[in-house]
């Protein structure tokens, strides 16, 4: 991979990671989750938000699993 397409995937996972910090915080309707992670989403009741919560937070990992191995 060269030097920009790395750049531009670094910018795209940047982007998602914003994108699933934004959608988590709506789904929570707070930041703890930031502190308290997974566990943060087992006290939403509505099994909507609950579900959309898991998604993104699995979105998140998964982002940042890559930036990590990017360096």
């Amino acid at each position: 991979m060269s030097f920009v397409q790395v750049k531009n995937l670094q910018r795209r996972l940047d982007n998602l990671s914003c994108e699933a910090t934004q959608e988590l915080d709506r789904a929570c309707g707070h930041e703890l989750w930031r502190n308290l992670g997974f566990d943060a989403f087992d006290g939403l009741e509505d099994a909507e938000r609950r579900a959309r919560a898991n998604y993104y937070y699995g979105q998140l990992q998964t982002v940042n699993e890559l930036l990590e191995a990017l360096g």
